[in-house]
């Protein structure tokens, strides 16, 4: 039985490293523990995109610069209506590398000024950041 079970051991930990990949991130992926802190530097954190004709969409940036010694980790990302869809990054960010968040707004139905956020947690001290961008949508001209 000890034997047997002896066995059933190394077949688990031979197949538990069979499945490893070589991985660029994985000195991140390990740095990246839970309570890491680390800082982040907003490059765009504001933008005018100006007018825009009602119906056209208009993809929006926020660059931003890990600014910490640990890497950094986008762990979620919303939006102030659901007129504007935002894209989480799936990556970590090692110290030092910039990053972008990205959102869309779709001005059907918004015509007039529109101020929209999004807003983004992240692994720093203040974990969220709120980020803003301004559209002036105008009618379609006939």
């Amino acid at each position: 039985m000890r034997a047997v079970s002896v066995i059933f051991i190394l077949i688990l930990a031979l197949a538990c490293n069979n499945g490893a990949v070589d991985n660029k991130n994985e000195s991140a992926e390990v740095d990246a523990i839970p309570g890491a802190i680390t800082n982040v530097t907003w490059l765009d954190s504001a933008k005018n995109v100006g007018k825009i004709t009602e119906g056209e969409k208009v993809e929006i940036a926020f660059r931003f610069l890990n600014s910490g010694d640990k890497p950094l980790v986008i762990q979620s990302v919303g939006v102030s209506c659901g007129c504007t869809v935002a894209e989480k990054p799936g990556e970590l960010f090692p110290p030092g590398k910039e990053g972008v968040i990205k959102a869309v707004f779709d001005s059907k139905g918004r015509l007039g000024s529109n101020h929209k956020t999004v807003t983004v947690y992240a692994n720093t001290e203040q974990p969220m950041h709120s980020l803003s961008f301004d559209a002036e949508v105008v009618p379609v001209k006939k």
